[in-house]
């Protein structure tokens, strides 16, 4: 009998290798050339895999790409690890909690600021009938990056970005992340724009129009929006209309409301369905897939909560309504209350939900609240927030709310708060626009929050700004300081 040589066998063995007969220093030698995703990818796949991952040589190779490793593991001396360090670390920029952000001041005209919206690379912001468009690699490095989109005539009253991938504007996967801007004006149109070209004027409201649905409705191609107007209407419209104009884009009216519609969400566990809330605090649901001659039909679900309306939000099978001093949930199914949150204050001004966490945090007079909805299994009234945030002067009319933070701020305060969500503590406290002496820091008068980044815009009586800061490349974190801080950090 032959015996196989000895390079035959060997051949075999080693075809049937896998990659987990490499030792650790195999592996963590390549392993320290991927990126973050894929680290944390091999981390899931197995557990000899995830022993390498957790190496700390290729968790300091990561970090080294944007600060030396030593920094975050002086920063965090309670980690055990850089692997452990690093997470901490990115979990404090998100909170804020660093003196030392990126900062940019964007002059602006003395104009009261309407919306302020952060979108990727983009600052978004409105004045009375102009919407400006500013290039935040641009502000950063001192060039001109304005845009300015002018085609309204009167004000407007809100601004929406869908996603382009799902509308008819889409043509590559480039595309994917893009959104298309679609704003709603007090001259009774809606504009879709692109590129800062005004692509469809959408017209049918015979008033001020002043909501846009938060989501598009719907499922595949066909997506619509929704629109609310001071006429009562709800109207149905399709980006896919072809058209200057926007012919034929509108696909259908809905009557039923008797005064101004205020609020629209789409429902969370049924994408067809427009939830819809009027001046006077009449709540309906319609399934905008009903084909009806009578558009009233489509109409599926009736109630009313007290109070002024303030704010609303879909998630699942229910609907989150803001109004007067209380917070009432209501089951999308039966049109029955679940709970009702009543809150100390004569008036709420501003209103957000974090549904994975099952938190709200509700914006009063001189603080905010934040309440666990779950207490409500075993009270349906909820009289007791998990936490007050206060320290402002008047009314809180704008907040923020992710899983790390909470950021607080009204008219009457020339700074902002940010408060931890877990534990309801005060993280930092950031001024909203420059200002000395002779120019005092007039309130914030607009608002927004992206992650490691937030802008705050103020109105004086000379001049207007927007203040930029990115805290994602900050290092020198901060104790919590017992007043606002002022505008610190690298400044441009």
């Amino acid at each position: 009998m032959v015996e196989p040589s000895p390079s035959r066998s060997a051949d075999r063995s080693s075809s049937c290798m896998s990659i987990t007969d490499l030792d650790v220093d195999s592996l963590v030698h390549c392993a320290a050339q991927l990126n973050l995703r894929d680290i944390l990818s091999m981390a899931m796949s197995c557990k000899y895999l995830r022993t390498v991952a957790y190496s700390d040589s290729i968790w300091q190779r990561v970090v080294s790409r944007k600060q030396r490793p030593e920094q975050i593991s002086s920063s965090f001396p309670q980690a055990s690890s850089v692997r452990e360090a690093y997470p901490a670390r990115r979990t404090a920029l998100q909170k804020f909690k660093f003196i030392d952000p990126l900062v940019a001041g964007i002059p602006a005209d003395a104009k009261p600021f309407d919306h302020l919206i952060l979108n990727r690379g983009d600052i978004i912001s409105s004045q009375g009938s102009l919407v400006h468009v500013r290039e935040i690699d641009g502000v950063l490095s001192g060039r001109e990056s304005l845009v300015t989109l002018s085609g309204h005539h009167a004000k407007i009253t809100c601004i929406r970005l869908f996603p382009l991938n799902e509308t008819s504007l889409f043509r590559s996967e480039i595309q994917q992340n893009d959104s298309a801007l679609v704003t709603s004006s007090s001259d009774h149109t809606i504009r879709l724009w692109w590129k800062g070209s005004c692509l469809r004027c959408f017209r049918g409201h015979k008033g001020p129009v002043s909501i846009l649905s938060d989501k598009l409705l719907g499922d595949g191609d066909g997506k619509i929006f929704a629109s609310g107007g001071v006429d009562t209407t709800i109207r149905l419209w399709s980006l896919g209309s072809r058209g200057k104009r926007g012919q034929q884009a509108l696909k259908a009216t809905l009557f039923g409301h008797g005064k101004p519609v205020v609020l629209m969400s789409v429902a969370g566990d049924k994408t067809s369905h427009l939830v819809s809330m009027s001046k006077n605090s009449e709540l309906r649901v319609w399934d905008t897939t009903v084909s009806s001659a009578v558009r009233s039909s489509c109409c599926v679900g009736i109630s009313t909560v007290p109070g002024t309306p303030v704010g609303m939000k879909c998630h699942e099978s229910m609907v989150y309504v803001a109004a007067g001093s209380s917070i009432v949930g209501i089951d999308l199914r039966t049109m029955q209350r679940a709970f009702v949150a009543a809150i100390r204050q004569s008036e709420i001004h501003s209103f957000e939900m974090m549904p994975s966490q099952s938190l709200i945090c509700t914006g009063g007079t001189r603080r905010a609240m934040l309440w666990d909805i779950r207490q409500s299994r075993d009270a349906p009234k909820l009289t007791k927030p998990v936490s007050e945030l206060g320290g402002h002067r008047g009314a809180v009319t704008h907040l923020h709310m992710d899983p790390c933070k909470i950021v607080t701020g009204g008219p009457e305060d020339s700074f902002v708060n940010v408060w931890e969500t877990s534990t309801g503590m005060k993280a930092n406290s950031l001024t909203c626009c420059f200002g000395d002496a002779l120019n005092p820091i007039p309130g914030c008068s607009a608002m927004a929050v992206n992650r490691y980044q937030i802008a705050t815009a103020s109105c004086g009586e000379q001049h207007g700004c927007i203040l930029y800061r990115d805290f994602q490349n900050a290092t020198w974190e901060s104790v919590t300081p017992p007043f606002p801080q002022g505008v610190r950090g690298s400044q441009l």
